[in-house]
């Protein structure tokens, strides 16, 4: 994903309309809570929010928290501490730049 700061359009099922924005929302929520545990070395609290949000992001339409969720738990498990904070970067940005269209 280049990083020009455009958006990036994800397309939704529109059945999803009601709980996307509170999903999207969590996340949000999910990037203090990791900040805050990378910086007390809390690898499981990361390890616990990477691997939840492997397994939700894909539900939702987000494949690519998936594949950052994925990482983050991979890298809590090492307790590489860099590889995390690069992730929650990632997690950082696509939050910002994330637009969804439902689909008709």
């Amino acid at each position: 994903m280049p990083d020009d700061g455009g958006k990036i359009f994800v397309t939704i099922d529109p059945d999803l309309a009601e709980l996307v924005p509170g999903f999207l929302a969590n996340r949000g929520k999910d990037l203090v809570t990791l900040r805050a545990a990378l910086e007390g070395e809390d690898f499981g609290t990361v390890r616990t929010l990477g691997h939840r949000m492997k397994g939700d992001g894909g539900g939702y339409g987000f494949n690519r928290i998936s594949e950052i969720g994925a990482v983050i738990e991979q890298a809590a498990n090492r307790r590489d501490k860099s590889a995390i904070d690069r992730q929650i970067h990632s997690l950082s940005e696509y939050l910002a730049r994330v637009e969804v269209v439902y689909k008709r």
